[in-house]
C-alpha cells in the first residue's frame, strides 16, 4: 500500500464524512509520511499513532479487520476490483446495519452511533 493511495482516501473520507478531531493509525511509513501528515495538519486533524508492534493499541480497528477477511473477503473469489469494491461496500452496509455485535449487547454499530448522536443533541 502506498502514500498516493492513503492521501487519496483521506481526503476523499474528509469530502464525505467531514473532519474528524483525531485520527488513529499504525505507523506504517504511508501514515507517517509528510504527504499524509500534511493532510491532517492542514484539515486540523490530531494525529494519533499506535505503538511500534502494538495491535492491541486499537484492538477495535484490528477485529473489524480479521472480521472484513474472515466474513468476506478469504470465502470469496473476485473477478475484479469492481466485484471486489461492491462485495466491500455491502459487507460494511451488514457490517455496521444488520450484524450484531456482542461488545454493543447484541445491537450494531449503527444503532450506538444514532443513540449517541441522540443524546448529544438533546
Amino acid at each position: 500500500m502506498d502514500d498516493g493511495f492513503c492521501v487519496s482516501t483521506l481526503e476523499r473520507a474528509i469530502r464525505r464524512h467531514g473532519t474528524p478531531q483525531i485520527f488513529n493509525t499504525d505507523q506504517g511509513s504511508q501514515y507517517t509520511g509528510a504527504a499524509f501528515t500534511n493532510v491532517l495538519k492542514s484539515n486540523a486533524i490530531q494525529i494519533s499513532m499506535d505503538g511500534k508492534g502494538r495491535a492491541m493499541d486499537n484492538i477495535m480497528i484490528e477485529r473489524l479487520w480479521r472480521s472484513v477477511k474472515y466474513e468476506e473477503v478469504y470465502i470469496k473469489d473476485y473477478e475484479t476490483v469492481e466485484e471486489l469494491v461492491s462485495a466491500l461496500r455491502s459487507y460494511f452496509d451488514f457490517y455496521n446495519n444488520e450484524r450484531p455485535h456482542s461488545t454493543f449487547g447484541g445491537k450494531t454499530p449503527a444503532e450506538i452511533y444514532n443513540e449517541s448522536n441522540i443524546a448529544v443533541a438533546a
